[in-house]
């Protein structure tokens, strides 16, 4: 069964049998049918221009037998009015040198003169012709042989064929085309009971007929032979132009159907290609076809719709990775938040919890001094869930670009003081401001400042090296002033500095937690000051350890609040 396995065709075989079975087949066969045809009509033709020129010779024959005849008919009545031998002598001359085919005339007494002179004649290649006379004698006239063949073969001149005519005892008279070896191999197909006046095909090949006519008056055999010439232009060369033409044909239909083959094979390949880069996940894979007269609609239709379709999966794909990334980072966003409420939030409770506990306490007494710290305490942890809450109700609105603040002129060295106050400084790191008193008022929103600052602050004093110094510089343009907070730290690889502003990212390992934090100061911080039209980047090197660096704006005189 393996043996008898159907096996699917290509398209270029599929049209290669299908060429063969609709083209070249009925082609081969319709060129054979035609030629054979042809040959058939040609020999037909041959035949009848064979009958044709032999019955035309023997008119010819009889015209001029018939014309000589009735023309020494006449010659002889009058030479009988003439009454002396001198006179019709001289006559007979007369009418010689104006009869320009005939060589000689004159009168002989009987038969058997007629037939000496005819047997002379022959030997000399001459025609005889006789006329009987009244009186009993008979005039004769000798005619040259080269006259009488130019007079017979005069209509045929131009034809091919090979005409011999000759006597009853095979003496040859006159020929047309004549060559020996034909002529012998002509003799020697001529049948040897021969009929008369009628034209006789004989012969044994039969694309070239030979045709006979014996003709009793005079007793004369016209033989017309159609040569190999004759029969190669009328049958072989005919052949050869309808084989030409039908290769001709087939060559051309071979050269379009393979032009055609070409280019639909080309295009059917790039669908091919496409499918399989799709299948693959290349989404991106655009078929470009080789368009030519030779494309069909329904390719170039095809070809569209596929890249149409490629594109819209090509979106869909991309639309599904930016989901799955927002998946990624709402999932991370989700693992962070967890982790960071659950640690940054237990912590302050805890405090609370305990020193709250501790204060409710009965069985024992607790001092002023204790009280009162474990109040600070509890209200330094409350603040500090306070400003988280606050942290985190500001991620959406700043994602959501809808976070809202007043357009004022604010003194930013108060800001900074204010900010100092606020920050949790544990290690009580010296922060400098270095803002003259002279310093302009800049456009933003006082308490939006403070919280920026406030962050800065903060978590420059977190991460700066023990006994070392924070500053704050400034440096005021035409139109905006720039101010920078700085402290001593570890340099800060700019892969990791340039996630700084992102969500929940922090410079201490997340297992360790050797300090304390949301990892949301600088990313809150970032968009507070673009909400004030403002800017911030970041620097760390060597020389300035990390500094941050905010752009604001300068307030102008005409600028109130606004809401």
């Amino acid at each position: 069964m393996e043996f008898f396995k159907f096996k699917r065709l290509k398209i270029v075989e599929q049209i290669a049998i299908v060429f063969i079975f609709a083209v070249v087949i009925p082609m081969s066969i319709s060129g054979f049918i035609i030629n054979n045809i042809n040959q058939q009509s040609m020999r037909y033709q041959l035949r009848e221009s064979a009958v044709l020129i032999a019955n035309m010779v023997s008119d010819e024959i009889d015209f001029f037998s018939k014309t000589v005849t009735s023309n020494l008919i006449q010659i002889a009545d009058t030479v009988e009015y003439f009454k002396t031998p001198y006179s019709q002598k001289q006559y007979i001359q007369d009418v010689t040198q104006k009869l320009s085919d005939c060589e000689k005339l004159e009168i002989v007494n009987t038969q058997e003169d007629v037939q000496n002179l005819h047997e002379r004649n022959r030997k000399l290649k001459r025609a005889t012709v006789p006329v009987k006379m009244d009186d009993g004698r008979y005039l004769v006239a000798t005619y040259k042989i080269d006259a009488i063949r130019d007079e017979l073969f005069r209509s045929i001149a131009d034809d091919k064929r090979q005409i011999y005519v000759m006597t009853d005892d095979g003496e040859l008279l006159a020929e047309h085309n004549y060559t020996e070896e034909a002529y012998r191999k002509t003799m020697s197909l001529l049948p040897k009971k021969l009929k008369n006046d009628k034209p006789v095909i004989f012969g044994d090949v039969k694309n070239q007929p030979l045709v006979y006519v014996r003709k009793e008056n005079p007793n004369i055999i016209i033989v017309v032979n159609t040569t190999e010439k004759v029969t190669q232009k009328a049958i072989t060369d005919n052949s050869m132009k309808i084989i030409l033409s039908c290769l001709a044909a087939t060559f051309a239909i071979i050269f379009v159907v393979a032009l055609y083959t070409y280019y639909l094979y080309i295009n059917i390949r790039q669908l091919f290609k496409g499918i399989i880069a799709i299948s693959k996940g290349n989404y991106e894979r655009q078929i470009r076809l080789l368009t030519t007269a030779f494309t069909p609609h329904e390719i170039v239709f095809l070809a569209f719709e596929f890249n149409r379709m490629a594109n819209e999966i090509h979106k869909s794909y991309i639309q599904l990775k930016k989901n799955n990334k927002e998946l990624k980072q709402l999932n991370e966003f989700r693992s962070n938040l967890i982790d960071t409420v659950s640690h940054e939030l237990r912590t302050p409770l805890t405090s609370i919890q305990g020193y709250t506990s501790r204060l409710m306490r009965q069985d024992i007494k607790i001092d002023e001094e204790t009280k009162q710290k474990s109040l600070r305490i509890i209200k330094e942890q409350s603040e500090r869930l306070k400003r988280l809450i606050e942290d985190l109700l500001t991620i959406p609105d700043i994602e959501g670009m809808r976070l809202r603040t007043k357009v004022e002129q604010v003194w930013l060295p108060e800001v900074i003081e204010e900010a100092k106050v606020l920050i949790k400084n544990k290690d009580n790191k010296e922060i400098i401001s270095n803002l003259p008193e002279d310093f302009p008022l800049v456009t933003g929103d006082k308490d939006r400042l403070l919280q920026v600052f406030v962050n800065l602050l903060e978590n420059a004093a977190k991460y700066a090296y023990p006994d070392t110094k924070i500053v704050v510089d400034a440096i005021i343009n035409e139109k905006n002033v720039k101010i920078f907070v700085q402290n001593e730290c570890d340099v800060i690889p700019p892969k990791q500095l340039n996630k700084l502003f992102e969500k929940f990212i922090r410079l201490d390992d997340n297992t360790t937690r050797t300090t304390r934090g949301t990892g949301l100061g600088l990313f809150i911080v970032k968009g507070l000051v673009e909400a004030m039209n403002g800017t911030i980047t970041l620097r760390s090197d060597e020389d300035c350890g990390f500094c941050v660096e905010v752009t604001l704006n300068l307030a102008t005189a005409d600028e109130g609040v606004e809401v």
